[in-house]
């Protein structure tokens, strides 16, 4: 039973689902099967005892009298388990809006020709939906099902002096533009990734229309206009700092996973522009979003913290000084990294912390436990490896580490602009270490392309060097 479908769902729930889940499964309305009871009453005593769900006990649990194991019957059973389990989660669903509950309660009434209850409802939906904090595209598009339902009851009742269509227009247009700039947003840093092009449809058109009506004071329209700005065009740092701001001021008028994905469009574009030309600056506005996103909560997905996150939020404070604080969030958050990351991605940046700290045999050490298996984190032990034999003066594994990682970078394909990236400091370190130290002309013009490389994370390391 440990691969079925139910456990995998039924392993879920919290406890005050659990108790939910077991009034439900007792309802006659949902379920008028003893057996689904059982089995249910089976699988909730191994969930809260930490226990494997084994076959032989679920079935008997189930199917006391019935004799020997049948595979088919339990499968059944588990069948209907699961499709109560299923109904369970969208009976939470819906109730769990008043604004949606209700407006669909007056759509009811409205199509039994009941007009006055089917107003009343309207205006409880109406109310509910303004007391709500939000303010994302969910929101708009709400705004607009009111204004439909509105005039559905109203032309119904044969109100024909003034409807609101140009409201319906106006909210009609509003979730429209704002669900198609997060699409557009969301192509875009697919697009970063992995080289494909979208065809963006109405946006040329939308764009004019956005600036023309100032929809930007809409938050859910504009943050992704701005974010479609930067993303589109990695010069337009104003409009980063505008989304910025916005992010700012209505984070809490956005749902946590939208609110989750708004801080990472901003932290990844950081990122990129810090390695593309590394500056105190980009360092500073991204650890502060970092310490805003983790203050949040945002970061976490079901209690793991993306070990590309892990590493940047170390880098970002051991750029600005902040060693302190990057040694407790090293170990804060070991924890919390995904298992079969967690050893090299915590060695990786004590490794970091130490070489930082010029304690270049405890960086090796570090680099030594761990297996690093994705192209990015494996590239960070290299490089740093590199450095350590750059900076001892250990010429000759200089020489062959670098053979070895330039081998390694070009087997790979499919990592966008981290593959330019990583050949460039491989370029320009080996330059470094076979240029003339007499030759003056040579180190300046060396150190004139490092300094116009577009896309190089090492520079100011580089830069240091010569």
């Amino acid at each position: 039973m440990e691969n079925t479908q139910l456990w995998a769902a039924f392993s879920t729930l919290d406890k005050q689902e659990l108790r939910e889940l077991d009034r439900f499964v007792r309802s006659p309305y949902f379920n008028r099967k003893d057996q689904v009871v059982a089995l249910f009453s089976y699988l909730r005593t191994c969930l809260e005892n930490r226990r494997v769900p084994d076959g032989t006990e679920a079935w008997q649990a189930t199917y006391p009298d019935a004799g020997p194991f049948d595979d088919q019957k339990i499968r059944l059973t588990n069948s209907h388990l699961l499709a109560a389990l299923e109904q369970f989660w969208l009976c939470q669903s819906k109730f769990a809006d008043t604004a949606t509950t209700k407006l669909e309660l007056a759509a009811i009434y409205r199509r039994r020709n009941l007009p006055k209850p089917a107003r009343i409802a309207l205006r409880e939906a109406q109310q509910a939906r303004a007391g709500l904090p939000l303010c994302d595209a969910g929101y708009l598009e709400a705004g607009h099902d009111l204004e439909w339902e509105h005039f559905q009851i109203e032309s119904a009742a044969k109100r024909f002096e003034e409807f609101n269509l140009q409201e319906i227009s106006d909210w009609m247009d509003l979730g429209f533009i704002a669900k198609k700039l997060r699409h557009v947003c969301l192509a875009l840093s697919h697009q970063a990734v992995f080289k494909r092009n979208y065809n963006f449809g109405l946006l040329d058109q939308i764009l004019p229309y956005v600036e023309r009506e100032n929809l930007t004071r809409h938050p859910a329209i504009g943050l992704y206009y701005h974010a479609g700005r930067f993303l589109s065009d990695p010069a337009a740092e104003d409009h980063f700092f505008a989304f910025r701001q916005m992010l700012f001021q209505y984070a809490e008028a956005f749902p946590g996973d939208e609110l989750r994905a708004l801080y990472l469009l901003a932290i990844n574009f950081g990122v990129k522009k810090n390695n593309m030309a590394p500056n105190q600056a980009w360092d500073r506005a991204n650890f502060d979003l970092y310490k805003e996103a983790l203050a949040r909560d945002l970061l976490l997905d079901k209690g793991q913290l993306s070990h590309f996150s892990y590493n940047n939020i170390v880098i970002a404070a051991m750029r600005l000084g902040e060693t302190a604080w990057a040694e407790e969030f090293i170990h804060q958050y070991k924890p919390h990294l995904e298992r079969k990351y967690r050893e090299s991605t915590f060695n990786m940046n004590m490794a970091r912390l130490a070489y930082l700290q010029k304690d270049y045999h405890a960086a090796l050490l570090h680099l030594q436990r761990a297996d690093y298996r994705d192209f990015i984190h494996s590239m960070n032990a290299k490089t740093l490896q590199m450095k350590i034999y750059f900076d001892t003066g250990e010429t000759d594994l200089l020489e062959s580490h670098l053979d070895s990682m330039q081998h390694y970078i070009r087997r790979q394909r499919a990592v966008g602009y981290h593959r330019a990236n990583c050949l460039n400091i491989v370029r320009y370190t080996r330059a470094l270490l076979r240029c003339n130290r007499r030759d003056l002309n040579e180190a300046v013009s060396i150190r004139r392309q490092i300094e116009q490389e577009p896309v190089l994370t090492e520079k100011e390391w580089l830069l240091e060097r010569i």
